[in-house]
């Protein structure tokens, strides 16, 4: 199974329709979006398409909760959350707060998916396979990523400004 990860969109609504193109032509079959959303409306650009998505330091939590209703195949996570798929255990906060992320990684994920530093990273740490994307928004390179769930390969693409 194939993931799409992208974070820290900051109301880019052309950029982040891109990234969300590239995904797709790359096969991915479902998206997680490690919050900085900023607005509902960013949120209808993934109709169609299986999301996961956290609220960030500049998302409005009821905002986001209400938006979840307004799409199909979407999951709202709050402040983290995990969710299996393909037999992986996927966490996924954004990163600001550090309770949180602690909170996570005590359940032992194959996975914790995060944004907030704006920098694409893929690093190991107690075992946890732990991948932020970059950013569509204040990055040096605006970036997201794919994960394959049956390889544990990850990949980071490069969206244009």
């Amino acid at each position: 199974m194939l993931l799409g990860l992208i974070s820290d969109t900051h109301n880019r609504t052309d950029r982040t329709a891109r990234a969300i193109q590239q995904l797709e032509e790359a096969g991915v079959e479902a998206i997680f979006h490690s919050g900085d959303i900023c607005d509902k409306h960013i949120l209808l650009l993934f109709e169609g398409k299986p999301l996961y998505y956290v609220m960030g330091n500049n998302d409005d939590d009821d905002e986001l909760r209400d938006a979840a209703t307004l799409l199909k195949q979407s999951h709202y996570l709050g402040q983290g959350g995990i969710v299996t798929l393909a037999g992986k255990k996927l966490a996924m906060t954004h990163g600001h707060l550090h309770r949180i992320t602690k909170e996570l990684l005590v359940q032992r994920p194959d996975y914790l998916f995060s944004g907030h530093t704006h920098s694409a990273c893929h690093e190991i740490y107690q075992g946890v396979q732990c991948i932020n994307p970059g950013a569509l928004h204040r990055a040096g390179e605006y970036s997201v990523a794919i994960v394959n769930l049956k390889t544990n390969d990850v990949q980071f693409l490069p969206v244009a400004s």
